[in-house]
């Protein structure tokens, strides 16, 4: 018997999602457990329906890649991607969160002051740009149980050249122990490498993925990541997989992700990287750039913190 309902089915509930709270506040309409391949070999997956930001892309991976922890060496390249949390840390840090409540005018402008502050006192910056063990810093310096350090990075390399098969070629930047210490857990937690031949093949787990701003990075800078890897291994980039988990948008980035659905795909750009690639300890910014990027304008919108 017919109750007069329309039965939406699955797809159809997984494209609308579900509406939800945040931790932001900002509110969110999710879906949980997607998975997006993409193969290297046809072009560089830098999305073309807006125009996402290549120089933050890579100087953000750089950082990642040289094992940092503080804001400032972002800062002193323009990359401005970072700046909110450290500064809503220094705010409750000094008392001053409730006298400059987020998103207002007078919170934008005291941020612009706490970024020129960074950028022009590296005392300041060593008390109050520290991001605590983020990602790379993770990637590059993991403390074990025993007190050693483990530089996973390294690792990876050296399995890649010298243990193709292994199923164990894994950098990890989710540690428990001190997410408490961190302005922002991982949300891109841990990537695995996979030689096939003369291919290498990564695949990412992200916990959680704010996927108007948040995913383009991510599908750049991974991307990117697998290049450089390749380089410096001998391999060529084969196929990127990412495993997203809690993968929501933004209320207010909805009108912004519709505009964004109405645009037509143009072809992807290609990545060039310069035969000075030799290790990952040694990349120069100025040896990797994006080569025919043809884009739709940027969409902006807000960051939530």
């Amino acid at each position: 018997m017919s109750t007069g309902k329309v039965s939406k089915n699955n797809a159809d509930r997984e494209y609308q999602g579900v509406k939800s709270s945040d931790r932001t506040g900002t509110g969110t309409k999710k879906v949980f457990g997607r998975m997006l391949k993409f193969d290297l070999s046809e072009g560089f997956p830098l999305l073309t329906t807006k125009k996402v930001w290549f120089h933050g892309v890579k100087e953000e991976l750089l950082w990642f890649i040289r094992g940092e922890r503080n804001l400032r060496p972002l800062v002193l390249t323009g990359v401005n991607i970072w700046n909110e949390w450290p500064y809503q840390r220094y705010l409750v840090a000094n008392k001053l969160d409730k006298k400059y409540p987020k998103y207002t005018p007078i919170w934008e402008g005291k941020m612009k002051e706490f970024i020129e502050k960074i950028e022009a006192d590296e005392k300041f910056a060593n008390k109050y740009g520290d991001l605590g063990p983020v990602y790379g810093y993770k990637w590059r310096n993991w403390k074990g149980a025993n007190g050693k350090g483990v530089d996973q990075l390294a690792a990876a390399v050296k399995d890649i050249k010298e243990n193709p098969n292994s199923r164990r070629i894994i950098v990890t930047a989710w540690d428990p122990s001190v997410l408490s210490e961190v302005a922002l857990p991982p949300c891109h937690m841990e990537f695995q490498f996979q030689v096939v031949g003369k291919k290498l093949n990564c695949f990412m787990v992200q916990r959680s993925v704010d996927t108007f701003l948040g995913l383009p990075f991510n599908i750049a800078s991974y991307a990117l990541l697998t290049h450089i890897v390749a380089r410096v291994t001998g391999k060529v980039p084969g196929i990127l997989t990412m495993a997203l988990a809690d993968t929501h948008i933004y209320l207010n980035h909805i009108k912004q992700a519709k505009e964004q659905t109405t645009r037509k795909p143009r072809p992807l750009p290609k990545l060039r990287i310069s035969s000075k690639l030799k290790n990952v300890d040694h990349i120069e910014s100025d040896w990797i750039k994006v080569v025919g990027y043809d884009p739709h304008p940027a969409i902006a919108a807000p960051i939530s913190v």
